[in-house]
């Protein structure tokens, strides 16, 4: 197994987005520290994951595409782009999808690759945001739209909610 921390917006879209994937075991949501100037706490998530089956590559893919990658946010703020990796090999393989985002998607990717230093989780009845309850506006509104992106391009790693409330997962057929 092997753990990373993503941010991007908001905690529950990418914990969402994390948990419907193959090969991941385990997302926790909460707030993430970095070194300075990105120090302050800002949303994200730890993801425990099998890299025999899903790539870090792939998951920071993903993450690029599921979330405004390109727009730039405070590094002192709530909200900051990043992936936080815990060793140097992982530094390498973020820094590297990072630029061939920026490539295929011609613009500059704000995405930083920080350490992860320190991670507190949020409040319990805010862990399994989406999964508790998907038809919540909120879920409706920005995680369906996230989920249906992944569904759509990247079926085979992706596990398929069913539209029964989200309680039970199946894997894709798509």
């Amino acid at each position: 197994m092997e753990q990373i921390g993503f941010g991007g917006g908001c905690h529950w879209c990418t914990e969402g987005v994390f948990q419907a994937l193959k090969g991941v075991v385990q997302v926790d949501q909460g707030f993430i520290q970095s070194e300075a100037p990105s120090n302050t706490w800002a949303e994200g998530v730890i993801v425990d994951f099998d890299p025999a089956i899903i790539s870090l590559a792939t998951l920071s893919e993903v993450h690029l595409r599921t979330h405004s990658a390109t727009k730039t946010y405070s590094p002192g703020g709530r909200y900051r782009s990043a992936i936080y990796v815990l060793e140097a090999d992982q530094h390498s393989e973020a820094a590297r999808t990072i630029a061939q985002f920026a490539k295929e998607s011609n613009a500059t990717a704000r995405t930083m690759v920080l350490p992860l230093l320190g991670f507190k989780s949020s409040d319990a009845r805010y862990q399994n945001y989406y999964r508790t309850n998907p038809d919540r506006p909120f879920c409706r509104r920005y995680i369906d739209p996230k989920l249906k992106y992944i569904r759509d391009r990247y079926a085979e790693i992706t596990l398929l909610a069913l539209a029964d409330g989200g309680s039970q997962v199946v894997t894709s057929t798509i």
